[in-house]
């Protein structure tokens, strides 16, 4: 405020609340305790206020509300505050007074308020700094980008001038704050190739950040999230600001992170592990639905069981006051927690309309233990089939073949509308595919296609439709096509060759994260490429200075795959194969999904198995025999049709049922559909006592060391191994067996098995569809001059 000079005392007592003449408008307002004194001043002084005033003026509102926690924020009123109406009237005026800096203060502490886009005093600003733009620097710039962005304008004109400026100007930005927020304001915009410049810059400057920049970080996975690209050089090193850094991090930041987390597909133990403690430290908002279905989603999933039960138990509670989006929020929670609640699906599946809630909805009501597929749930599926993306699509016909394999008290017509409703989704999912132009938009609808609907209605499509586009694969999608081809069980020599190609000639731009998911289709479906020791090595080379980074339960798999396909990177296995290694994946597997856990134990056992078999040079000790037993002792096990058939046959072949062993389990627990044994002489051998009900298994045969001896043969006796082979164990295009098999008998064999595999296609030819053929093919297997 202007000083007034020579006031007489009449004028101070006329103006008693006047402002002390040394003091300026601008101090009295930083100096204000709460909005209604800042009003005040506001009142008394309209009149006069400068470009400097109204600026300072909305700052001091704002930082009132950064203060405050959510339920202490009171925008709403602030806002409708008769003083705040004013104020944004009176500013209007001073808008080609302001400096640059202000204009962009101004309208970004407008918008935090939550006026609406359309207001007179918002448009005149965009409309200002649109004119001034050029002369932004970048720090304005970026501010004026998020106004923007919050006002939903991500493909305007005027969002693409600053894409432009950051275009021409990015090798001078040095400043990463500025860079992270212009990165998420413009990320729609952008070109594959400007896309790669900008990591590239932000990886330059990473280094120069302080490390407790914790929003710096955050932002670039909200970017890459946005471009839908998990860029693991910069995912590492935000992961690494989170973990120094968690002890700031509130709520949300959790809940952010981890959401941001999972939409990239990163998985970091480490990070998981500290929020987990840090979580369990924070206070349950149960007053607050919003605040506690952000803490139930972060915290639920990897939650320790006393807190899990105590977070489902208040998310009850509040079950009827959460919101559309927060029920979903919940759901999702629940499914990764591997809990239901039918009562809060049900009466959101009723009052939902969008795709994207109805495929939720319906794949956690096909959860629960007794499914039923209403009239409701038909209905609502099949109104929102036009408008679903391919993940929903998918998601909805696991659940519907869920429900016709489940749902054994569904009337007639309900089954009949079950069976059209697939067919429906048949047809919308070959559509999509066939709109593809280029491998990217393929991808984004490739990626969400999963179980039976893929191995029995789009595969075909989906791998012609692949390599067409086969040029298009280079460093940066490689292992995303990989990791589909994994699901598929199609073995696509093109395919496999051109990721082989590109891993070997790209390697330098690939990361290590990324190599388990480049090597899983080659184990899972046991192919060897042209350049094979070229192309492992390079994957084994690119892991090497990573193997302290990767979490355990990677490394187990990666580990698991190699010994697959007969590779044993000493290095690796060292690294695994130690008490430091074990206990960080005992920590792991706390955290984990049970279903998860469990496989990467059997994992484990696995690797370890192949490990003491293949390698026995590297001394690796044998420590699974507890785990086999346990395993092994939890199920007796079910012959199939075609193995009681075998059975049978066998036990005449030889000469009655003591001189075969059905469902054994050879040192280091291979379990071996059927066992015998033949003399030098090729005589079969009885077993000492068995009897077994056709049908059944008889067991774990052996004591606890049957890991490491069977009883001792006969001089030049033989023990033989026969497999019956089915459908999984082959590839679903060509008869090509598939990894795990084709280990299991090389490791039989290295047991000193003779192995014998009968595979269905085989023993269900039409060449051998009489008990004669069957019991001549099996004699000769067995006696005959040719072993398989």
């Amino acid at each position: 405020m202007f000083r007034l000079r020579g006031v007489s005392l009449l004028s101070w007592r006329a103006f008693p609340f006047r402002p002390f003449s040394c003091e300026s408008l601008i101090v009295q307002m930083q100096n204000c305790a709460d909005e209604e004194q800042v009003f005040d001043l506001i009142e008394r002084n309209k009149a006069t206020l400068s470009e400097q005033q109204v600026g300072c003026a909305f700052n001091v509102l704002w930082q009132f509300q950064k203060q405050k926690t959510i339920l202490e924020k009171n925008v709403e009123r602030v806002r409708n505050h008769p003083q705040f109406l004013s104020l944004c009237s009176v500013t209007t005026d001073h808008i080609p007074a302001m400096s640059d800096v202000t204009l962009v203060d101004v309208l970004y502490s407008i918008k935090q308020f939550a006026v609406e886009s359309h207001h007179p005093l918002i448009e005149a600003l965009v409309t200002e700094g649109w004119r001034r733009l050029e002369r932004f620097d970048i720090n304005v710039l970026s501010i004026f980008s998020t106004c923007l962005a919050d006002q939903h304008l991500y493909f305007s004109p005027l969002m693409g001038k600053i894409a432009d400026i950051v275009n021409r100007k990015l090798e001078a930005i040095q400043d990463l704050r500025a860079l992270s927020v212009l990165m998420v304001s413009i990320s729609s915009l952008i070109s594959p190739c400007f896309q790669e410049r900008l990591l590239t810059r932000a990886e330059l400057l990473f280094d120069t950040v302080d490390s407790s920049k914790v929003n710096i970080a955050r932002r670039i996975l909200l970017f890459l999230r946005n471009v839908k690209h998990s860029h693991y050089p910069l995912l590492e090193r935000c992961n690494q600001v989170f973990i120094r850094n968690v002890s700031h991090l509130d709520l949300e930041s959790i809940s952010r992170i981890l959401s941001l987390y999972q939409s990239l597909q990163f998985h970091s133990f480490e990070f998981i592990e500290v929020a987990r403690g840090r979580l369990a430290e924070l206070s349950l908002p149960s007053d607050h639905p919003e605040s506690f279905v952000r803490l139930f989603a972060a915290l639920g999933p990897v939650a320790r069981p006393e807190i899990r039960k105590q977070l489902k138990s208040t998310i009850l509670l509040l079950s009827e006051e959460l919101s559309s989006q927060q029920a979903l929020t919940v759901l999702g929670a629940m499914e990764d927690m591997e809990s239901r609640d039918s009562h809060l699906i049900k009466n959101r599946l009723e009052a939902s309309v969008t795709p994207s809630e109805v495929s939720v909805l319906v794949s956690a009501l096909s959860m629960l233990p007794y499914p039923h597929l209403n009239e409701t749930a038909l209905s609502r599926t099949e109104t929102v089939l036009p408008q679903c993306d391919f993940r929903e699509l998918s998601d909805l016909v696991v659940c519907l073949m869920r429900w016709i394999q489940n749902d054994h008290l569904c009337s007639a017509s309900t089954a009949g509308k079950q069976l059209d409703l697939l067919q429906k989704l048949d047809h919308w999912g070959h559509r999509r595919l066939q709109q593809s132009t280029s491998l990217d938009l393929l991808w984004e609808e490739l990626k969400s296609v999963k179980g039976e609907w893929l191995h029995e209605s789009l595969v075909e499509e989906s791998i012609t439709a692949l390599q067409r586009f086969m040029d298009e694969i280079d460093h940066s999608n490689v292992a995303k096509i990989a990791s589909f081809l994994s699901k598929t069980n199609y073995l696509s020599t093109p395919l496999l060759d051109r990721i082989a190609s590109v891993v070997v000639e790209q390697i330098k731009k690939i990361h290590p994260f990324s190599v388990l998911a480049i090597i899983l289709p080659f184990s899972i479906l046991n192919y060897d490429p042209p350049q094979k020791d070229e192309f492992f090595g390079a994957c084994v080379q690119c892991c090497n200075s990573y193997l302290g980074t990767l979490d355990p339960g990677t490394l187990v798999f990666l580990g698991f795959s190699m010994a697959t396909l007969e590779y044993f990177p000493e290095d690796l296995l060292k690294k695994m194969f130690n008490i430091e290694f074990l206990a960080r994946l005992d920590s792991q597997l706390e955290i984990l999904p049970s279903s998860l856990s469990a496989r990467i134990q059997f994992r484990l056992m696995e690797l370890n198995r192949a490990v003491c078999l293949e390698c026995p040079e590297l001394q690796v000790p044998w420590f699974h025999d507890r785990f086999c037993q346990r395993q092994f002792n939890k199920d007796t096990g079910v012959m199939n049709g075609a193995q009681q058939q075998i059975y049978k046959m066998l036990a005449e072949v030889l000469g009655g049922h003591r001189y075969v062993k059905p469902s054994t389990l050879s040192p280091y627990y291979h379990t071996v559909d059927f066992e015998c044994i033949l003399d030098k002489r090729k005589k079969p051998l009885p077993y000492e006592s068995h009897s077994v009900t056709p049908g059944k298994s008889p067991g774990v045969h052996g004591d606890s060391n049957t890991s490491r001896a069977e009883p001792r043969l006969p001089p030049e006796a033989e023990r033989i191994a026969i497999e019956f082979l089915d459908v999984r164990a082959f590839c679903s295009n060509i008869l090509h067996l598939k990894g795990k098999s084709a280990m299991k008998k090389r490791h039989l064999e290295i047991l000193g098995y003779r192995v014998i595999q009968v595979p269905y296609f085989e023993w269900n030819s039409m060449a051998m569809s009489t008990k004669d053929t069957r019991m001549d093919y099996l004699r000769e297997q067995i006696f005959g001059a040719g072993r398989s």
